[in-house]
């Protein structure tokens, strides 16, 4: 079963008698375990179809069915705990408080998550050190570099195990170097079983995905397998 499907998915922004159309039958499935792009310009769709599958957002017409289940038969408390347990997210402007340090960051997840408050510690340095950056523990995250800081986010996106994790732009304000280590700790992720869904317009980034959904106006534009994945051919800045 897919843990991700949509059919027919539209959404328009309605404000006033203004009515803006983003999405145009969009249909597609994800499954458990995959690492997928969705590529596409500014402006084409993509963050609003990533907004709807984080259940952030929700479609004016078609069907998602997350885990099998539509949207519309998620109450509130459910869509509040898959987005906590299930989902995590990594943006590309961090979004760390920047005079917490990256222990209290990555702990944030935890709080509404039910879990015993003295597995916290535990589980947030387990995941910081799974991006490389147990001697940052005690920083404030307005110490640490653009890199540093995406990888914090990424702990934070972790923290909760999520059967997903939801990257959109992750390398959009990092150099190159710094860009190629945090897409190796994304595929890293993958490997150990996490689904990916990675949103980018950067086509060396996308690559790294075992498939790419192009999207454009609205609407997919291909959705095809990645023939050279760019861990067979090494990363250009190492």
């Amino acid at each position: 079963m897919s843990l991700i499907e949509v059919k027919d998915l539209e959404k328009t922004y309605i404000d006033g008698d203004a009515k803006t159309p983003v999405l145009h039958g969009v249909t597609f499935s994800i499954n458990q375990g995959d690492f997928v792009s969705i590529m596409g310009p500014s402006g084409s769709g993509k963050s609003t179809l990533l907004h709807i599958l984080g259940f952030l957002d929700r479609p004016t017409g078609g069907e998602y069915r997350f885990d099998g289940k539509p949207i519309d038969a998620y109450t509130g408390d459910e869509i509040a705990h898959v987005r906590n347990k299930q989902m995590g997210f990594v943006f590309q402007t961090f979004n760390l408080l920047a005079r917490a340090t990256v222990l209290e960051n990555v702990k944030l997840p935890l709080l509404y998550s039910g879990e015993g408050e003295e597995t916290w510690d535990a589980r947030a340095r387990e995941a910081i050190e799974s991006v490389g950056l147990s001697h940052r523990v005690e920083h404030e995250s307005s110490q640490l570099s653009g890199g540093e800081r995406q990888r914090v986010a990424i702990a934070r996106a972790l923290v909760n195990d999520p059967a997903v994790v939801f990257a959109d732009e992750p390398t959009g304000n990092l150099d190159s170097a710094s860009g190629s280590q945090v897409m190796e700790i994304i595929e890293k992720l993958h490997g150990k079983g996490h689904t990916i869904i990675l949103i980018t317009h950067e086509t060396y980034t996308a690559e790294y995905a075992q498939r790419i959904i192009r999207i454009k106006d609205g609407k997919i534009e291909s959705d095809e397998a990645v023939k050279n994945r760019n861990h067979h051919r090494g990363h250009p800045l190492k």
